[in-house]
């Protein structure tokens, strides 16, 4: 990828600016407070312009901080070990056993076998299995899997009698989308689908000793996840692209090959499935089990580690010491993430500690007369827009610290201004560059950017009114 002029820019001015900051004669707000938001702007503007990895940025706190007196190593070091950095560690373990044994795409061929063989049934079932494996593994995997089918199923259409007319190329224009667009909100459903929901559920543990259950955000995000799949599917299929096909000859068959190539359930995968199922079991049960057995103290991240350790020690071949995962599998394992929940939390904390949380929560209580809904909608709407340009994690990261301050000057409970604004982080629908689906779609050679742009900019706007919704009428019935 090319070194951008954009790039390099950031690369000097992130360091510059927070040299400036330190060495300006005024104060800010206070002498330590003032070097927590040098460091944080040398953060933001890497992470901004990604003149260097975001997860190499989230080093910073660990080395400035310590050096620059705000907190000691011992102190900061804690945020990159938080119990949310291995909920992560260990849902990433499950997503690679899935994947290595190929029952991420076992799932997904069941359920586009269930939804049926005609056009739109087809679309779908895409999005369904698309979305259902987001909430399981990373949505640049789940993309990675459903594109090869999609394309065997779009090249059907390219080799008919009547060529690849407008309505096939509505068809193929759907489904790439469909899946893109799937594999962005199926993550929102559950804590570990995707990272901005782990760095808000991170950063209330940290800062605010408030725990929000697998469960708990599963009862709340998953119904947002299944009306906006419904609403993609509206908008994308019926609306601006509709294909007009009544029927599908061979798609059937397509499907029926890929599924022949897995072969039959080896028992390998039927371990592998149980154990993610007891895993997923525990998460939903996990309340109810801690109030039969007082002395259990069961965690979300204790069953997410149980479950990454009987993938490493339960032998599937006793008599050859083989197991479902070996250490080297881990090579795969998207260790920069759980950085990055590191440097987050450890910023976040660095913001707390010294008081500017406190102090936007100051300064918002004295404007009063100014209405939570619009503030809301506003942050909202500021959130779901640049995540169109920048990378969502690291703008959760920015951004969850100044909203809960926001919250609190305002006299509205944290939760409620939060979940919707991190909610927001994963609804990029405009911009090729926005998410890695939208990218793995668009370079497919079916999507144009123009078209994206134009179904996507609807969507955001369905997306700021549901989550005006919830942050107004549902989130109340569960925190």
């Amino acid at each position: 990828m090319k070194y951008t002029i954009y790039k390099k820019a950031g690369l000097l001015l992130g360091p510059l600016v927070c040299l400036l900051l330190m060495l300006q004669p005024y104060e800010l707000v206070s002498p330590l407070a003032d070097k927590v938001l040098s460091v944080a702007a040398w953060m933001v503007i890497w992470w901004i312009s990604e003149a260097v990895s975001i997860s190499v940025t989230a080093f910073l706190p660990l080395i400035l901080f310590p050096l620059l007196g705000i907190s000691d190593i011992k102190e900061v070091a804690q945020s990159y070990g938080s119990p949310i950095v291995f909920l992560f560690f260990g849902g990433f373990v499950m997503a690679l056993a899935l994947e290595k044994v190929n029952l991420h795409k076992r799932i997904a061929l069941f359920i586009i076998r269930l939804t049926g063989t005609s056009p739109n049934k087809i679309i779908l079932g895409f999005m369904i299995s698309t979305a259902f494996m987001s909430m399981w593994i990373s949505n640049t995997a789940s993309t990675v899997v459903m594109l090869p089918m999609a394309l065997s199923v779009i090249q059907l259409l390219i080799n008919d009698e009547d060529g690849f007319t407008k309505n096939d190329r509505n068809f193929a224009l759907s489904i790439m989308l469909g899946i893109a667009f799937s594999a962005n909100v199926g993550g929102v459903a559950t804590i570990i689908g995707t990272p901005p929901n782990s760095i808000l559920v991170g950063f209330l543990e940290n800062e605010y000793q408030i725990e929000i259950s697998f469960i708990n955000w599963m009862l709340l995000a998953l119904p947002f996840s299944a009306v906006m799949i419904s609403v993609v599917y509206f908008v994308v299929v019926k609306w601006m692209f509709p294909n007009h096909l009544d029927h599908f000859d061979g798609s059937a068959s397509v499907l029926k090959e890929e599924a022949e190539k897995l072969g039959r359930v080896n028992p390998t995968e039927k371990k592998v499935l149980w154990i993610f199922c007891v895993v997923i079991s525990l998460w939903i049960s996990r309340t109810g089990i801690n109030a039969t057995f007082p002395g259990l103290h069961l965690t979300d991240t204790g069953i997410s580690m149980i479950g990454a350790l009987c993938l490493f020690v339960i032998p599937f071949g006793f008599s050859k010491g083989e197991f479902a995962l070996q250490w080297r599998d881990t090579e795969k394992l998207p260790w920069g993430i759980l950085i990055l929940f590191g440097g987050g939390l450890a910023l976040a904390s660095g913001l707390s500690k010294v008081g500017i949380i406190q102090d936007i929560a100051s300064l918002i209580s004295t404007y009063t007369g100014i209405s939570s809904l619009l503030v809301v909608s506003l942050l909202i709407v500021v959130m779901l827009f640049m995540t169109e340009l920048m990378s969502n994690v690291a703008l959760v990261a920015i951004f969850v610290p100044v909203v809960a301050g926001i919250a609190a000057g305002m006299g509205e409970p944290i939760l409620y201004m939060l979940i919707p604004v991190t909610m927001a982080a994963s609804c990029a629908f405009m911009l090729p560059m926005a998410t890695p689906p939208n990218a793995i779609v668009f370079a497919s050679g079916y999507v144009k950017v123009s078209e994206m742009v134009r179904v996507g900019f609807i969507l955001n706007v369905i997306s700021v009114t549901l989550l005006i919704v919830l942050y107004k009428f549902y989130i109340s019935l569960f925190f």
